[in-house]
């Protein structure tokens, strides 16, 4: 009777688009946190951008990179702005837009999506790369801000190619999905891939939602993760102080919160 009557009450919120599944167990998602938990290391962090959505925390260890990638066009460009002033290249990707919002001659832009596949709307990273820097002997930075398509991008690419990139500022959506053994499956899988060779060195909430908690975990659904090769990484230490003091609020308009205590001590 009660296994009718669950099975039921699917149906009712799967025609409302609501779908319920299991939760995730509680020691799969904090030996996740464990994973993730940032270190302070060798190259002290920095602020590129602005002081609001855009900018972001990186490793000052930007000397010689080859180029920037950066997927998701918004209306400012401050973080590819600041690159530009240390010389350093721009390529940017979007196909919701038909240009960038500012000019510069160190930005060059592409009309399509990031994604698993090549077409006229998408494309992979590693064609974006061969099209644009095939001979490139610097590292790359990579800054990817493109509302969930993180997770299909990092699965498809190679990690021959994540390893051109010396930097990795990721904002991944929808990291409440942790919670669902379905969801938490494809975000530990992407985690997995990236920290074989990266370590994570900074998280930064993004205001615009509120955290949720269940069974006293608390998770943000949206954050900027900053990672670094491991082999930039001379010594490494877990940070236990957040923010950070170059943190900013991604929405100043909104109520800031710090990154929940979980996630890092």
């Amino acid at each position: 009777m009660i296994n009718i009557l669950r099975e039921n009450v699917k149906k009712i919120l799967l025609k409302q688009d609501i779908w319920i599944g299991q939760t995730t167990k509680e020691q799969k998602i904090l030996e996740f946190l464990e994973s993730v938990k940032p270190f302070k290391t060798n190259h002290n962090l920095i602020r590129v951008g602005g002081d609001q959505d855009g900018g972001y925390l990186i490793p000052d260890d930007i000397d010689n990179i080859g180029a920037c990638f950066s997927p998701g066009v918004d209306y400012t460009s401050s973080f590819e702005e600041e690159l530009s002033n240390r010389g350093i290249k721009s390529f940017m990707a979007d196909y919701s837009v038909d240009k960038l919002y500012s000019e510069n001659k160190l930005f060059d832009f592409e009309k399509k999506y990031l994604g698993a596949k090549d077409n006229e709307m998408f494309m992979t990273l590693e064609s974006w790369i061969k099209s644009k820097a095939p001979n490139e002997k610097n590292d790359f930075i990579l800054q990817m801000d493109i509302e969930g398509g993180e997770y299909p991008v990092i699965f498809d690419t190679s990690s021959e190619t994540l390893n051109k990139f010396r930097i990795l500022v990721i904002e991944f959506h929808t990291l409440t999905a942790l919670f669902s053994r379905a969801g938490f499956g494809l975000i530990d899988l992407t985690f997995t891939k990236i920290l074989k060779n990266f370590e994570v060195v900074h998280i930064h909430p993004n205001n615009c939602f509120k955290p949720i908690e269940f069974n006293g975990i608390i998770v943000p659904p949206i954050m900027e993760f900053t990672f670094l090769r491991k082999d930039r990484i001379t010594h490494k230490t877990k940070n236990l102080s957040f923010p950070h003091k170059l943190d900013c609020p991604s929405m100043p308009k909104n109520n800031d919160f710090a990154l929940p205590n979980c996630w890092f001590n």
